[in-house]
């Protein structure tokens, strides 16, 4: 059976995945770079980025990379929120704004846009970007039958997560926390009291200093004797 999964979702201290004051060239606001230094170094980013070459030292290969990668394997959609799309809200003012990642990004697969503002599908190489207002069971629905039977992967931001979890939607969890303190943004546990009870949880530091959570979606008992269980 697919599974929604999160990864690589960067988190302060004090609980925000991103900053404040968002715009075209500060996708995290305030925070600017400093939620996704861990990541850079990462083969992992290099490749995506079209900088291999520059892969060097202990995160190139180490266990960053070894979380980072995970992201890409057995991934047949994603969902994602307008925030991660672009900073506009709001109604599209035009359709010239298409991302943050150039004419080729990097999920290579259908990505469902979670907006409350409709736009026309949007083909770059090998991504279809389709912008869609519906429930997390809905989009969910959706961004499963275009997997193909791969997984789906939950891209972000925080609130979108957030309410994926308030559903009850969620498989696989993949938090990296950083130990930096933004003070203001958009927090990612708030109204969450009690998710641990639904996963197992693992715990890797890392010598960058960040410290990976992994929190996996306990089988449910209708499942441990071979039939489907509902989420609840």
């Amino acid at each position: 059976m697919a599974q929604l999964r999160v990864h690589n979702l960067a988190v302060s201290l004090d609980g925000f995945a991103t900053g404040e004051d968002r715009t075209f060239d500060a996708p995290f606001g305030h925070a600017q770079d400093r939620l996704m230094r861990w990541y850079f170094p990462t083969r992992t980013f290099m490749e995506m980025s079209g900088h291999m070459g520059e892969a060097t030292g202990d995160g190139a290969n180490g266990i960053d990379d070894v979380f980072a990668a995970q992201t890409r394997r057995g991934i047949g959609a994603e969902i994602m929120g307008r925030g991660k799309f672009g900073p506009q809200v709001g109604p599209w003012q035009d359709h010239s704004w298409q991302g943050w990642w150039g004419n080729e990004p990097p999920f290579h697969t259908p990505v469902v846009v979670l907006t409350h503002h409709e736009r026309p599908d949007l083909v770059l190489g090998e991504t279809t970007f389709l912008f869609r207002d519906l429930t997390p069971q809905a989009a969910l629905a959706l961004a499963t039958d275009l997997a193909g039977g791969l997984d789906v992967r939950l891209g972000g931001g925080p609130t979108v997560v957030r309410e994926f979890l308030a559903a009850d939607l969620v498989d696989f969890l993949h938090i990296v926390v950083v130990p930096i303190v933004l003070g203001r943004g958009v927090r990612l546990w708030d109204g969450l009291e009690g998710l641990e009870e639904r996963f197992d949880s693992e715990t890797a530091v890392s010598p960058s200093g960040v410290a990976h959570y992994t929190l996996s979606r306990r089988t449910p008992v209708g499942e441990l004797h071979g039939g489907p269980a509902p989420r609840t």
